[in-house]
């Protein structure tokens, strides 16, 4: 079952990917349209985070750029190229305060 989100999730994940993708920025690409990611790290099997814990990826780096570009095609390569979820995560709290 899927959570409605709230007006303030809703907000705060508007204002992130508005910013465009975090690795994109990070690797002085600039900001590309994004999409939101819900971190694992810390989760359950096959569970994700709350919609407060999550990042903006464009969809290469989220979902179809293959090994080594997409955090969900291989999920230890991504975090060794780029940082971790929780990492990248602190990153989005501070640049969103």
């Amino acid at each position: 079952m899927t959570s409605v989100a709230t007006n303030a999730e809703k907000r705060w994940i508007g204002k992130a990917v508005g910013r465009g993708c975090i690795v994109c920025r990070n690797l002085g690409y600039g900001a590309s349209p994004a999409e939101w990611h819900h971190i694992r790290e810390g989760q359950g099997a096959a569970q994700r985070a709350g919609n407060f814990l999550g990042l903006s990826l464009c969809p290469n780096h989220h979902r179809l750029g293959g090994s080594g570009v997409a955090i969900h095609a291989g999920q230890k390569t991504w975090e060794n190229l780029y940082g971790t979820e929780l990492d990248l995560l602190d990153q989005t709290i501070e640049e969103l305060a």
